[in-house]
């Protein structure tokens, strides 16, 4: 897994080994903007897309319910932080979207979803569709073979924050031990 620290400049030289790495390595001259668009499906079945949440704070995380740490704790820990903002919760918009849509079916994708905060919304869709959004955030994600067809899939482990004008602003981290999430999400109403 990649994990960024909290650190303005250590994101962006992660963020910027991760497009390197995705890209094969590659030289990038300049980062490329993320514009974080996505067109996908909720667990009830309506197609949305990130034009929906306009107006909220959206903090999108991509990663895959066979996780076995990474992507439960930062759930955990968005859903900590929505409870400790209280009211101004309801300014965020949380969503997890799975890159690994093959094992990650609807049903599977509920069950997982009912252990973290209800407010998080889960997003699938087809593989191309998530390898679409996955780019549109610079997402890096691969299967890797764990053997005897058993797989684990290598992901960037960031929470993207996109403002209410549907503008990307932030690359937070949601796992990273003693660093409270909540601090940066009221820092974030305040700037507003």
């Amino acid at each position: 897994m990649i994990v960024a620290t909290s650190r303005p400049l250590a994101r962006a030289l992660i963020l910027g080994a991760a497009l390197l790495f995705a890209a094969g390595g590659s030289t990038v001259a300049a980062p490329l903007p993320i514009d974080g668009h996505f067109t996908l499906t909720t667990l009830d079945g309506r197609t949305v897309s990130d034009s929906d949440y306009r107006g909220k704070w959206l903090l999108v995380y991509f990663g895959y319910t066979f996780c076995p740490d990474v992507c439960p704790t930062t759930l955990s820990q968005i859903g900590n932080a929505l409870m400790a903002l209280g009211p101004r919760a309801k300014d965020f918009q949380p969503v997890f979207i799975t890159v690994d849509p093959a094992r990650d079916k609807t049903e599977v994708l509920k069950n997982y979803m009912k252990s973290f905060d209800p407010r998080i919304v889960g997003l699938r869709g087809d593989p191309d569709d998530i390898e679409s959004a996955a780019k549109s955030f610079h997402v890096y994600y691969r299967p890797r073979s764990l053997g005897n067809g058993q797989y684990t899939v290598d992901h960037s482990s960031y929470i993207y924050v996109v403002n209410p004008q549907g503008k990307f602003v932030e690359l937070l981290t949601g796992d990273l031990p003693g660093h409270p999430l909540v601090d940066d999400l009221r820092k974030l109403v305040k700037q507003e």
